[in-house]
């Protein structure tokens, strides 16, 4: 059992939960909780830590997917130490980052119209890994996001995906412009979320390839980024409100989207 804070194992895992430099240097990443653990691929968790209080409820819950992994027991006062929760709740891991590439991305592309989020400089933590959790839900096949975008791995970005971390394929490049001329190669049409679309966002059709552009929550989408998109569209909005919030944004054109696939679907 782990006593200590200054031991080396546990000051490496609080490293990774502040740092995201560390992150990408050890090319790992913390995950916490009961639900992101028991989501978590085995082959790719590298270390799980037990709160001592927590080891018996853990190993009752756990014990056939606990037994091949490396596991330390730590005392209460440590695994506080290493939280990054309100409420821990005893169980914690480092898990293997996971890396693709566009061709991964759009690896479904013979099989069916491809659906992405396009996402630009977004800084919310908690926005990105709703967008994440959202993508997934309405069935998206990935997410492209600019080098300045908040870090997926960041501890309330991976909270916020409750999940989808795992399952939503994603992709960090420095210049967008040359990623959406790639995608219009391959017959996926961008359309861009701005306030001075002038076709309200319902009127479109997303069932073939689509891509949606998200820019920033304070500023947009810079100018050049808007320009190299198919289409701008808006979502009307009423009273005083001059934009939604980018996750909300998100979740309207992704079930837009969903919506228009699934009834193509019921009609054939």
């Amino acid at each position: 059992m782990i006593t200590s804070t200054h031991n080396k194992f546990i000051k490496e895992a609080v490293a990774l939960l502040a740092k995201k430099k560390e992150r990408d240097r050890r090319g790992l990443f913390v995950v916490e909780g009961v639900k992101l653990f028991e989501e978590a691929p085995a082959e790719r968790i590298v270390q799980v830590y037990l709160a001592q209080s927590s080891e018996k409820e853990m190993n009752a819950q756990f014990g056939e997917k606990l037994k091949n992994l490396p596991c330390e027991v730590v005392t209460d006062e440590v695994f506080v130490k290493m939280s990054d929760t309100v409420t821990p709740q005893g169980i914690l891991c480092l898990i293997r980052q996971q890396h693709y590439n566009i061709e991964e991305i759009l690896r479904e592309q013979n099989k069916k119209q491809p659906l992405l989020m396009v996402l630009e400089d977004i800084q919310d933590p908690g926005n990105l890994g709703t967008i994440f959790r959202t993508a997934e839900a309405a069935g998206a096949d990935g997410v492209i996001m600019s080098s300045r975008t908040a870090d997926i791995y960041n501890p309330k970005t991976i909270r916020s995906t409750m999940g989808s971390i795992y399952r939503v394929p994603f992709l960090y490049v420095d210049a967008l412009t040359p990623v959406m001329e790639r995608l219009r190669e391959q017959g996926v049409r961008s359309y861009a979320a701005h306030l001075a679309g002038e076709t309200d966002y319902d009127t479109k059709d997303y069932r073939e390839g689509t891509a949606f552009l998200i820019g920033n929550e304070g500023r947009g989408l810079r100018e050049e980024t808007a320009a190299a998109a198919d289409e701008w569209i808006r979502l009307p909005m009423e009273g005083k409100v001059e934009s939604l919030n980018a996750a909300v944004a998100s979740s309207i054109l992704l079930y837009e989207a969903y919506r228009q696939r699934k009834k193509c679907l019921a009609m054939s």
